[in-house]
């Protein structure tokens, strides 16, 4: 007990308060994840007809990596009890021991309440209805109802983050277009491959957690099979960009090789032995995943950046 003069007083630890550091609260937000979030939705952006002030579409990739981080620590609030026993997650701030649940749900909520809130009266409120529902989906959708009681969990879960470069488009033109439902469709499409290869090696943490991934679930060879027929129509996505008129044929190449690579380390995975406990072509597949994703959508940048400045038409 801590005492000042007469009148005592309690210590942070005695009303249930953490001593966490800013870092630990940027740990919530998980910052990798907000990076690719961050990065798709400033393509959305930059890739949209029309334009809109710099200022403003500053604040929309704020209020969007905010949002984004809102639901990385509801998440995380919601997963304690699992992070704890995985070792991928064990390290993170409530399960360690730096940040309190309660801490972590009130930072989640007041943080999204700010990003929907902000992006609705600055910028216009299509954009922030879609971040609000993200955040919905991400938090409730996905994290209390789908990861805990269905093998396709990150099927439909992954929605939430092919949302981002949508509600970047839907920033400048107040709309939702076809055109950025093939920016969500690459996500959503390329989610359960990207993930699926991380669960088949880490097959003992999700089961331990009691997570139902779809190695723990379906098998092996089942999810060697589903990788592998997700691979094939995400790479036949990934070039819809360039024949539907909004991308050029650098991009069009680029998505073509780019996507012949994810089906090549697809195959490996398939024909991975399914007692194999190294698990190398899967992990091969994961990184390559994350090169796949990136590598388009900064060729959507690049084309849409040099269109735009009539280096090339």
């Amino acid at each position: 007990m801590a005492i000042t003069g007469e009148h005592e007083s309690l210590t942070g630890a005695e009303i249930g308060l953490s001593e966490a550091d800013p870092r630990d609260y940027f740990e919530l937000l998980k910052p990798r994840v907000m990076s690719l979030v961050v990065f798709t939705a400033f393509v959305g952006l930059i890739m949209a007809p029309g334009s809109i002030h710099p200022f403003f579409g500053a604040v929309a990739i704020l209020c969007i990596a905010v949002g984004a981080g809102a639901s990385g620590a509801l998440n995380m609030w919601y997963d304690a009890d699992i992070d704890a026993i995985m070792s991928r997650t064990s390290r993170r701030p409530i399960p360690d021991g730096r940040v309190t649940r309660s801490e972590a749900l009130i930072f989640g909520l007041v943080l999204s309440a700010f990003s929907v809130m902000t992006l609705g009266l600055l910028v216009n409120w299509v954009a922030s209805a879609l971040l609000a529902f993200t955040i919905f989906f991400y938090a409730v959708v996905y994290t209390m109802w789908l990861k805990r009681s269905t093998p396709q969990n990150i099927v439909i879960g992954g929605a939430a983050g092919a949302f981002p470069p949508m509600i970047g488009w839907a920033s400048v033109t107040g709309s939702i277009s076809w055109d950025s439902v093939v920016l969500f469709l690459i996500i959503f499409l390329w989610t359960p491959p990207h993930f699926w290869a991380l669960a088949l090696f880490k097959q003992s943490d999700y089961g331990n957690a009691g997570v139902p991934m779809m190695p723990n679930v379906a098998g092996v060879r089942s999810t060697q099979k589903q990788i592998l027929a997700y691979a094939l129509v995400t790479a036949i996505v990934g070039v819809l960009p360039y024949f539907m008129g909004f991308a050029g044929l650098a991009y069009g190449l680029l998505a073509a090789g780019l996507g012949v690579g994810f089906v090549w380390y697809a195959i490996q995975v398939y024909r991975m032995d399914a007692d194999d406990k190294l698990m190398k072509p899967a992990k091969a597949m994961f990184a390559y995943s994350l090169i796949y994703l990136f590598g388009l959508f900064a060729m959507l940048l690049i084309d849409s950046a040099l269109t735009r400045f009539g280096v090339w038409a």
